[in-house]
């Protein structure tokens, strides 16, 4: 994932002559830290995407077994990573526009952004954790209680991540 400050580089001639008016160069910053944060909570909801399919092929794998008594269990787990994704997907920008009425500080945008990293950490390897499922069989279940307290660690960690951006942290 780009370092907000390095988004920047790499910009066309027209930006280059924009960035020496007076007050335009921080405008053009704050919109690189905008693009790099949607572009991380991007990669944080499509990974948690790509390893989805693996609950769908345990659940089969379930099914086959004969093993019905775990799958409130796996559906439960699905319904709330569903959600988490939903979150990542529409959690509060780290940054506000030129133009609105509340401003992000940019000593906020680096915490934030400094938690987004550890976030990224988690959601690998819950995301990890996830796709193992796929190979795992009905005899040796994996456990789903371990799964649910990472997927709670991520929760809490958007949570405090909106806490952060709030004031409230």
């Amino acid at each position: 994932m780009p370092e907000p400050r390095e988004h920047a580089k790499g910009r066309g001639w027209i930006e280059s002559i924009l960035r020496k008016l007076p007050g335009f160069k921080g405008y053009l910053e704050k919109e690189y830290r905008r693009d790099s944060d949607a572009l991380q909570r991007t990669w944080l909801a499509d990974r948690l995407q790509r390893a989805r399919p693996a609950l769908d092929t345990y659940g089969r794998t379930l099914v086959d077994a004969k093993k019905l008594d775990l799958l409130a269990q796996l559906d439960r787990f699905k319904s709330r990573l569903d959600k988490t994704i939903s979150r990542i997907r529409g959690a509060m920008q780290g940054y506000s526009g030129f133009f609105d009425l509340v401003q992000v500080n940019e000593t906020v945008l680096d915490r934030v952004y400094e938690h987004d990293v550890k976030t990224m950490d988690s959601v690998d390897a819950l995301a990890s954790a996830i796709e193992k499922l796929a190979s795992a069989t009905a005899d040796t279940p994996p456990s789903l209680a371990e799964l649910t307290a990472q997927l709670t660690q991520v929760d809490q960690a958007i949570d405090h991540r909106s806490d952060i951006l709030k004031g409230l942290e």
